[in-house]
């Protein structure tokens, strides 16, 4: 076997967030960038001598190049197999199912989420643990500190692995098998949920639309929806994917969905319908003339897991991201289980879940999840509603109207503010976060302050602490405001700002969210002094 030693130097800027690395396209491409990254990789967890590695991703511009570098970089340092996805392939579920069935020693994902793809968008790789789950923190801070310090990285000399056809081949002295994306996981989905009641429910001329946005999860919601329970053609739209995801954001809410959401609110519109983002591991789920916040969306799958095989034994407990509504909280007091809150990142509920303490998990930015696997996962929760639709045989609508009748209301909103001035953003908050001992019994449109303070969580699994996970200001009554600022973009910063009121019944639970928050909504802004802080006017993005 040929192995070049290629001489390179530190490239700045390689710092690994929450859900990995995260940078454009065109920066990936660069000379020895993706391979310092890779390098580090190994380096962090030890080598890759005699190890076995799941790889794949979710097709943007530059997956299979990626994954071949990936491949010839595994091979050079001795690692003695990596499955990967057919075509390179894997949405993020399905990678992280198949590092915990095969029991690997970890898996390479590549993808940047939600973010847009192609040349000229974003690009992203991540290493997940062999729980399946994202690296934790402890592991991204050593790939860090050796992308600073990197002098060289080896890689085999030789033809590209052909990823086409199912088996195996070798690359050099390493194995690789191909393997088919979808089965495994499609596999695990028929164990969770009952697909003879999900047949009877389309046979029995219930419709839906599940919108695949030109991404990862095209074939998987293909295989699953039509083929295996029944669906009619046609109830995957977008479905095939692609590099630049059709030329959209790949991110599953209202704003984004537009083509979705015109079929909901439309005179012909089905009984359901669903999203998921680039890699599938976020969703959207809506009823007719219904859309469900995913906060609500949290709180209504754990109230009603137990209609699912999966879970009829009941949950071990919930878990929440800091931002995310207090919705869930309610039905975990309900059902006599913990309910934790922590920071955003789904490494956090990893522990949670490893530990047996929680079944649930889910974040406001469109990702839920369960023990089944360590990461988020969007045709779960997909699977998850339908299987209790048809047991409950009502509407989204009449299940939202239940549900808040039973827990009450929190009614909930997500401005985005993308791309804002680094310098700006990070000014609001040291402003913001300076204030804060002074702003509880200060009365702020006509609503008193009850708390405020830095979200610090300290994990009751390995006893970890993070600090600075975002600024929450509780009013009396209930309502709340979380300031955050997201790692998720390749550009500039962007400033998220939760809102959150909290409603009993049986009056109020059927306003809209922007009227009912309107209080909460000014508030926000005279506390942070968004506009005079980053000239901005609204938000980019509601959700």
């Amino acid at each position: 076997m040929s192995v070049l030693s290629i001489e390179t130097t530190p490239i700045e800027g390689q710092k690994p967030g929450t859900s990995g690395l995260r940078k454009t396209t065109r920066t990936f491409m660069g000379k020895h960038y993706l391979e310092n990254f890779v390098a580090s990789i190994f380096g962090a967890i030890g080598g890759a001598e005699g190890k076995t590695f799941v790889l794949g991703g979710d097709g943007r511009y530059f997956n299979d190049r990626a994954v071949q570098v990936i491949l010839r970089m595994a091979a050079a340092e001795g690692a003695a197999r990596v499955i990967v996805g057919q075509g390179g392939i894997l949405s993020t579920p399905a990678a992280s199912n198949l590092i915990r069935k095969r029991g690997t020693d970890g898996g390479i994902i590549l993808s940047a989420s939600h973010n847009p793809g192609g040349i000229d968008a974003d690009f992203g790789i991540k290493f997940n643990g062999p729980n399946g789950g994202p690296a934790p923190e402890s592991l991204t801070a050593k790939m860090h500190d050796l992308t600073t310090r990197i002098v060289g990285y080896r890689i085999w000399e030789g033809a590209d692995v052909d990823m086409s056809s199912l088996g195996e081949t070798s690359c050099g002295d390493m194995t690789v098998e191909v393997v088919d994306p979808v089965a495994d996981y499609a596999q695990l989905m028929e164990g969770l949920f009952d697909f003879s009641a999900l047949k009877a429910l389309f046979a029995g001329g219930f419709t839906m639309r599940f919108d695949a946005m030109h991404a990862v999860t095209g074939p998987y919601a293909t295989e699953i929806l039509e083929r295996r329970l029944g669906a009619p053609a046609g109830t995957v739209m977008n479905g095939s994917p692609s590099p630049d995801f059709g030329g959209g954001h790949p991110d599953p809410n209202p704003t984004w969905a537009k083509e979705l959401m015109a079929v909901m609110t439309g005179p012909d519109a089905p009984d359901f319908g669903a999203a998921s983002d680039g890699d599938g591991d976020r969703n959207m789920i809506v009823g007719r003339g219904a859309y469900v916040t995913p906060s609500d969306s949290l709180a209504v799958l754990a109230a009603n897991a137990t209609l699912a095989p999966g879970y009829a034994k009941g949950l071990a407990g919930v878990a929440r991201s800091m931002p995310t509504s207090r919705a869930v909280d309610r039905v975990a007091e309900a059902l006599g289980i913990e309910a934790y809150e922590t920071p955003t990142g789904w490494k956090f509920f990893g522990n949670l879940l490893d530990a047996g303490k929680v079944t649930l998990c889910g974040e406001e930015s469109a990702g839920t999840g369960s023990d089944h696997v360590r990461e988020k996962d969007g045709l779960w929760a997909v699977l998850l509603w339908l299987n209790i639709l048809a047991e409950r045989k009502i509407s989204v609508a009449e299940i939202m109207a239940d549900h808040w009748k039973t827990y009450g209301r929190n009614y909930y909103s997500r401005h985005d503010y993308e791309a804002v001035e680094t310098g700006k953003a990070n000014a609001l908050m040291e402003r913001l976060e300076a204030k804060l001992a002074d702003l509880p019994g200060t009365i702020v449109q006509g609503t008193t302050v009850e708390a405020a303070d830095q979200f610090a969580y300290d994990d009751p699994v390995d006893g970890s602490r993070s600090e600075g996970q975002g600024v929450r200001v509780i009013f009396e009554g209930g309502a709340r405001i979380v300031f955050r600022l997201s790692g998720t973009g390749t550009q500039g910063a962007t400033l998220r700002v939760y809102l959150e009121d909290r409603v009993e019944g049986p009056e109020g639970l059927d306003r809209p969210a922007d009227e009912a928050l309107q209080t909460i909504i000014a508030a926000a802004d005279e506390i942070a002094q968004i506009r005079e802080m980053t000239g901005r006017n609204k938000p980019d993005v509601t959700t």
